[in-house]
Parts: C-alpha cells; structure tokens; sequence
C-alpha cells in the first residue's frame, strides 16, 4: 500500500493475467471502460452486458471521441486533458453520451498510460443515481404540496372555527380533555385558549359526575344531534346548554361541542318565536311563504293536505300559480296588490289539488319587504263554498235585483233576462275592481276582457266617475 492509501500492482502480475479474464475483470468492475489514443480515437471499448446491446457500443471503435459525447461534455473532456491529467493520479469526470440521440450520463475515472500516452477510461452509468435523485427530488415536490395542502386545510379549519359565532369545544374520548376550541367557546367559559387547550373538559363543566360526563354527551349525539345536556360553567357558574357531534379522526373518537343558552336562561321573548314556529307546523290553516316571484319556498302540512301533495319537496321550488284555479292570473293581482299596499285579505279563489280536484278558499297575505329576500306570507283557509267568488258585502246593491223583480208580469222573459245579464254583469266588474284594489289592468286581465273593453263597459254602466286607478 502507497502512502495515500492505494494498492500498489505491479505491471508483472497484470501480465500473467490472461487478457479474456481482464477484460471480464474490468467489465465486471465498471459499466464501460474505453481506451483511447494520443490523438482522440477510441482504440478498444469494452461494455458490461447490464448496460445494453454490446453491438451498439461496438460501433465506438474507431470512432473520435468528439462524436461520442455532447458537445458540451466534449468540451470539457478536452480541457481537462490538456490541464489537469495527472499520469501517477486518476482524474474524475461526470461527461454525457449522446448515442442515437440518446443521452445518458457516465461518471470516468481517466488514467494516462506511461509509455504511448493512451488514456484509459473507466465509466460507471449514472442513469440508476439519477432516477433515484429523480424519485428523490418527485417525493420532496409531493412531501411539499403536502405540507402546503395540510396548511391550507389547516387555515380553512382555523378560520370556521373562528367565524363560527357558536362556542365550540373539541373533546377527547379517550383522555377527556379539551382538544381544541374556538375564541367564542373561550370567552364564554372564562380563560384563555392557551389555559384550555389539554385541559381536562370536567374541571371546566360540572352537572354530571366526572365518569358520566362524555358518555351522556355521547349517548346524546349518537340519540339526537338536536339534543343537548343542561350544564354549568365552574368558572362563571354560568348555565349553558351543551349539544355534541361525535366523530372519529387520527384512531380516536372526538365530540365537537357546541355550547349555548340553556332552557332556564333563554329570555322570555324567545317563546313568541317557538310558539309562532310551532303554529306553522301543527296549526289548522294552510300556510304558506312566497319568493318576491311567487315561488313557493315554504308550506305547512296543513297546505299539503289542503292540496293533496305528497310531502314538502314536492311543492318547494314550485310557482304557486300551479295551485291556483286562474293561474297567473290569480297570482299576479295577488302579487301586485300585496306589493302595492303591504297586505291582502279576504281575497276568494280555488285552490288545484294535485289530483285534479278543487278547493274553494280565502286567503290574506303579508308582505315581509325588511328582509334581504322580500318573503310573501300567505295564510289559507277552506271556505266551503261552491262558487269560485262571492259579493264581498257592501260592493252593491240589490236596488237592480228589485228592478229585475218589479218587471215580472211587465215584460217578457226575454227582456228581463237581458236586464239580468247587464246586472250581473256591473256586478262582476265591481265585485273585480274590489278584488283588484281598483287596478284596471289587473281587473280586466282577471275578467279576461281587454282594456278598452273593460273601459267600454265602465262608461256603459256610469263606472268610471267614481273608479280610479
């Protein structure tokens, strides 16, 4: 051994080497081992079968170096040749085939020879090296989308628990301490998130003995999601009521608690909204909520049976003129009366059932314009009448239906008949003009008469003095 560590061979014990056995020694111990003349010309290539067909690196031999190798690469080759080629010390170069217009790297070491200025060169492919760098570099490209992925789901998760106006509390079932929380939960309890988070969930809510607690939220969530545990708050002897989510995430099962006013501490006008709830579900009268549009976006049960329809979602999204006798008719004058004044009430239509049947009602409605959406409530109730409309009273009166009467044994039927027709006919304009709030328009599409027909007839029966629009 030399001083700097390497093996010393002498030339005599190389020689007793039968050649076929050095060269199956050198292919063995490299991929590629090209020897190359003083002036460039690969004299002897010699290849490991692993690194391909031996027919297309035989082809080398002959060949000049310049037409092996990139030109970028070829140039490096020579540069080093020329400056830096030590024949007592190898040189290391990392230089790129381009064979066939494939290209592939190979790391040489380069031995000049002594005596005739040969340079040997033994290569090992770095294809295998660099498709693991290659893995290498794929899996921190995804390890990152990861980590920006986590981050980002992470912050979506941050920001809801923090927009959530709701106290919210995370627990583990397994350790029974606080996981997580929002700054609503925080504040509500009395401590910061920094005291809370790891802390056990009984110091923080009493009402239930501490082996009891999470399996009585547990039983609730998995019983009713709606429902909650009535609870206090140790540090502010608050009464709050606690409904849980349970979940399972990373082998352990977690309850998402959502802290709220319980039963005994909710105000007292807080009873107007349940009661009025309540009366929309279970109340006798039909009752249904318009979109701005007439779409229908809410109906009772009460309307379902009125209609005969099968559930809910079978009316929501639906116009309700689908339930009405004159369709859009009846709907528009309904909508543009409400939207005029604010309200409707005992106005007298039928309503079609989803069987082809017919129902005779009033209904009012109301007209909830402060909201973002304007909402159209309307209540319904069966009227039991034969006749899709009655004379609202005071409308007229029964001075032509004594005229009509005093004429019997005065005039032939014919003629009363006639003057029976023109009665009825004043009638049913005004009985329209009521219905429609005085609006000609919607009063004549409502007779299905044109407006010059209805001014026609308005000047015919001494109307149109004491109608306005």
């Amino acid at each position: 051994m030399t001083s700097d560590g390497s093996f010393l061979i002498r030339r005599e014990a190389l020689l007793r080497v039968p050649p076929a056995l050095l060269a199956d020694i050198v292919t063995s111990a490299c991929d590629i081992a090209l020897v190359v003349t003083q002036d460039g010309v690969v004299d002897l290539v010699l290849t490991n079968p692993q690194l391909g067909p031996s027919d297309r690196f035989a082809q080398w031999q002959g060949r000049a170096l310049s037409a092996l190798f990139s030109p970028e690469s070829y140039q490096k080759l020579q540069t080093r040749l020329e400056t830096e080629l030590d024949p007592h010390r190898p040189m290391v170069l990392e230089l790129t085939h381009l064979c066939e217009t494939i290209q592939f790297p190979i790391r040489y070491t380069l031995t000049r020879t002594d005596d005739d200025g040969r340079v040997l060169m033994i290569g090992r492919d770095m294809r295998p090296i660099a498709e693991v760098q290659q893995q290498l570099v794929k899996a921190q490209l995804a390890l990152e989308r990861d980590y920006e992925a986590q981050r980002e789901l992470e912050t979506r998760y941050r920001v809801l628990m923090e927009a959530n106006p709701a106290p919210l509390v995370m627990v583990s079932m397994s350790t029974a301490r606080i996981v997580d929380l929002n700054a609503s939960a925080a504040t509500l309890i009395g401590a910061t998130r920094a005291e809370l988070i790891d802390a056990p969930v009984a110091n923080e809510l009493e009402g239930r003995r501490k082996g009891e607690f999470l399996e009585a939220l547990a039983k609730v969530a998995a019983d009713d999601p709606l429902a909650s545990l009535d609870l206090t708050i140790r540090r502010s002897k608050r009464k709050v009521a606690v409904s849980a989510t349970l979940f399972r995430a990373a082998g352990d099962r977690l309850l998402l608690c959502r802290l709220g006013q319980s039963e005994a501490a909710r105000p007292r006008n807080d009873d107007v909204g349940e009661l009025a709830e309540r009366l929309f579900h279970k109340g006798i009268d039909a009752m249904v909520f318009l979109e701005a549009d007439g779409t229908i976006r809410a109906a009772n049960d009460a309307f379902l049976y009125l209609t005969d329809a099968g559930s809910t979602s079978m009316v929501q999204g639906r116009s309700f003129a689908d339930f009405l006798s004159r369709g859009t008719i009846d709907l528009n004058v309904m909508l543009d009366n409400v939207k005029r004044i604010g309200h409707l009430r005992h106005y007298v239509t039928r309503l079609n059932t989803d069987f082809s049947g017919q129902v005779s009602v009033e209904l009012s409605a109301t007209l909830f314009s402060e909201r973002a959406t304007p909402t159209i409530a309307l209540v319904i109730r069966d009227s039991n009448l034969a006749d899709a409309t009655r004379i609202l009273p005071g409308v007229t009166s029964n001075e032509g239906l004594r005229n009509v009467m005093q004429m019997v044994g005065y005039a032939t039927l014919r003629d009363i008949v006639a003057e029976t027709t023109e009665i009825i006919e004043k009638m049913c304009i005004e009985t329209a003009l009521e219905l429609t709030g005085n609006n000609r328009v919607a009063a004549a599409e409502l007779l299905s008469l044109s407006r010059q027909s209805l001014y026609v007839k308005l000047r015919k029966f001494g109307l149109l003095s004491k109608e306005v629009d």
